[in-house]
């Protein structure tokens, strides 16, 4: 039976980074943990529109810097930097801290979109949840991330495609996606389309010579 690893996981220290960066003692190593996935959770659900693949964290004392990797800034900046402002202050509250220099945000905007298998399989899940053909969300999908420069895309869709009483896998493959190869830039994303017949899992694999982060 095949094994499977996260091609992410499977690349740190060779391709890729931890996506938290602190170093703590024995004591405060769980509380940072919690923090950490506390932070994601909502900054996830809160920023669900601006198109979020990726948030780093950074420690240095009581201070925590989060970098919010994003295909749509603008939402997540607002005018004049008003929502930024009201993110800071709700970081603040979720991590605990007691003053609010304490969190420092950043913004980074991720040029190639289509590039990003985060963001493809999200656009993926939110076509399903429209109630758009399964097949047709691959083949674009597909298509414009092709076009955009990849070297190659592997998509898997799992569960109640089209309604169908019984649960199935189907996946669509273009290019080269070559997962054993440590060197390789393997990008790997994973959401859940909430269908009216239950949750679809979708995987996403994609290949480019360069990271966008």
């Amino acid at each position: 039976m095949g094994q499977k690893v996260n091609p992410i996981g499977f690349r740190l220290a060779v391709r890729r980074n931890w996506e938290s960066r602190w170093y703590a003692t024995k004591r405060d190593f769980p509380a940072n943990i919690l923090e950490d996935y506390r932070i994601r959770t909502f900054l996830k659900e809160k920023l669900r529109q601006a198109a979020v693949p990726r948030i780093f964290i950074e420690r240095a004392g009581p201070k925590v810097r989060v970098r919010i990797w994003t295909a749509r800034p603008g939402v997540v900046i607002g005018r004049k930097g008003d929502e930024l402002k009201n993110l800071r202050a709700e970081i603040q509250k979720v991590a605990g801290k007691a003053r609010i220099d304490d969190i420092i945000l950043e913004v980074n905007e991720v040029k190639r979109p289509d590039l990003v298998a985060q963001l493809v399989a999200e656009n993926i899940a939110l076509q399903l949840e429209r109630r758009i053909s399964f097949r047709r969300a691959m083949k674009k999908a597909v298509q414009t991330t092709m076009t955009n420069g990849a070297d190659g895309i592997r998509i898997r869709l799992g569960g109640r495609l089209g309604g169908a009483e019984i649960a199935r896998v189907e996946s669509a493959r273009v290019g080269r996606v070559p997962l054993h190869t440590l060197r390789e830039n393997i990008d790997y994303g994973f959401t859940e389309a909430r269908t009216l017949a239950g949750k679809v899992g979708i995987k996403c694999w994609i290949c480019t010579k360069d990271s966008e982060f």
